[in-house]
């Protein structure tokens, strides 16, 4: 065969019997059905029906993962959470528009915010001081800034966040209601939840979330809900702008089977997952309920020094999602049966666990200078960020922690922001993309 060098280094990466602590949350274990992938790769035919258009055996589908999510409509994605952040972003406001931003925000709701030409109003989280974390978003603190802005159309959140934190979405829903504005959920890390419990994802008019990272399901697969404010018709001009044509059967009857796996057992799976991530958060420095609500099934390590951790885990061929300063984050799913998890606790405990080092709160967010629009399609150069002061940004400064950008595209870069990035350890040596005005 010819040289192949990705696939050679997947395949030899896989032959090493990796634990896979990471997205996707199928883990590398067969996927039911999908044996023989070219055998169902079609194209749009009167028999395979065709996505945006609605109807045929998709719409069915669809159909299915709607009520198991509580929800109105349901579209299939196969361009990730990003198609569905963009796409519901795209159906809540018009262009021009004023939203609510968590400012903790996937990149994917920035580029909205340029795409689209969105004003943003920046809602920040509370910081977890002990956790070392962020924790969920205040309805208040909405409802000052409803009050305070009242030209806002839409809230956009996270929720859960990358490190498991849940936000009260049926509080959140009833104040934007009120307001007369609109839900967006970014529940990408939440795919599973509704088959854990009533967590609150239908009170959102608009929801994405990501299969892929939490479900036996391939990479970019994933979900975009509406619970009655936007039609199955609306779901699918929007996401159309932003997927591709030919978007791939594969994916989408791997979304169809992921999800009858899941009433079939995987569900019951979960369930056992949630179990063994409690005793783990017993047996080692955790992230616990005691600091913030929780997905039950992400298990956040507490650690000195989180990227020493993270070595030492990848040393014994475990390998976690990510690391900070202060953190490792670990995404069991139903996918990890109890050999994995015993595995998994050997290798924790040859590795330095304990309490969060203390991180200080976030800085105030520095002034905006550049629209997110201009920002985007401004002309840029890098500079080594400590030489950035007074420049304007046009990418996101994004340390973990906080896991929110520092400094957000079009923000001007100051002293009080190098400074923080420098308290927080924050390899400030790396070149920022600046405007060149």
């Amino acid at each position: 065969m010819e040289n192949t060098p990705l696939y050679d280094a997947l395949t030899s990466f896989a032959a090493q019997n990796p634990l896979r602590l990471h997205m996707p949350g199928h883990k590398g274990k067969p996927l039911p059905g999908l044996d023989n992938l070219a055998a169902i790769d079609f194209t749009e035919l009167p028999p395979t029906g065709n996505l945006f258009e609605g109807g045929g055996a998709i719409g069915e589908a669809e159909a299915l993962w709607a009520e198991a999510f509580r929800m109105e409509s349901c579209l299939f994605l196969t361009g990730g959470s990003t198609q569905g952040v963009l796409a519901a972003l795209t159906l809540a406001c018009q262009p021009g528009d004023t939203v609510l931003l968590d400012r903790g925000s996937h990149r994917s709701a920035y580029n909205a915010l340029a795409l689209l030409d969105l004003k943003p109003v920046y809602l920040d989280r509370p910081w977890l001081a002990r956790a070392g974390v962020t924790g969920p978003i205040s309805p208040e603190r909405v409802e000052e800034q409803l009050t305070a802005h009242p030209e806002i159309k839409a809230l956009c959140i996270t929720s859960p966040t990358y490190y498991g934190v849940l936000s009260d979405l049926p509080a959140l829903a009833e104040v934007m209601h009120r307001h007369g504005g609109v839900l967006v959920v970014d529940g990408a890390h939440g795919a599973h939840l509704p088959f854990l419990g009533d967590y609150g994802l239908s009170e959102a008019d608009l929801l994405v979330a990501s299969a892929h990272k939490t479900l036996p399901a391939p990479g970019q697969s994933a979900l975009l809900f509406s619970n009655g404010a936007f039609s199955h018709a609306d779901l699918r001009r929007a996401a159309s702008i932003y997927g591709s044509s030919s978007p791939s059967y594969p994916m989408m009857a791997a979304l169809d089977l992921c999800r009858a796996h899941m009433l079939e057992g995987g569900g019951e799976a979960y369930s056992r997952t949630a179990e063994e991530v409690a005793r783990l958060r017993e047996r080692f420095p955790a992230l616990t309920e005691q600091d913030a609500p929780l997905d039950p099934t992400r298990l956040v390590l507490c650690a000195p020094d989180g990227y020493a951790a993270q070595e030492a885990l990848e040393a014994q061929n475990v390998w976690p999602e990510m690391a900070d300063g202060g953190h490792v984050v670990l995404i069991p799913t139903c996918a990890d049966g109890r050999s994995d998890f015993a595995r998994l606790e050997e290798a924790l405990r040859q590795v330095a666990l304990g309490p969060c080092p203390g991180y200080p709160a976030p800085t105030v967010p520095p002034e905006m200078a550049l629209t997110p629009r201009q920002a985007l399609f401004v002309p840029r150069k890098s500079l080594p960020l400590e030489q950035a002061e007074g420049q304007v940004a046009v990418c996101q400064v994004a340390p973990y922690p906080p896991g929110v950008p520092v400094i957000a595209p079009g923000e001007r870069v100051n002293k009080k922001s190098i400074a923080y990035l420098k308290q927080i350890g924050y390899n400030t040596l790396e070149d920022v993309s600046v405007a060149v005005l």
